[in-house]
């Protein structure tokens, strides 16, 4: 997944209990339902492992 701010590579980051994406190149931090319409597979498996409400 690509950040929309600088299209560099986004990652899964849990803390506390939230889910966010966030970027490796601008540190830019998504919340998932931000982002959801541009999910892909890799992404999609990698969030279905943790239990969290999407506007956390």
């Amino acid at each position: 997944m690509k950040c929309r701010k600088c299209d560099g590579e986004l990652f899964v980051k849990r803390m506390c209990g939230k889910v966010r994406l966030k970027c490796k190149s601008c540190d830019h931090e998504y919340q998932v339902h931000e982002v959801a319409s541009d999910l892909d597979d890799k992404t999609v498996e990698i969030l279905e492992r943790y239990t969290a409400i999407i506007y956390d």
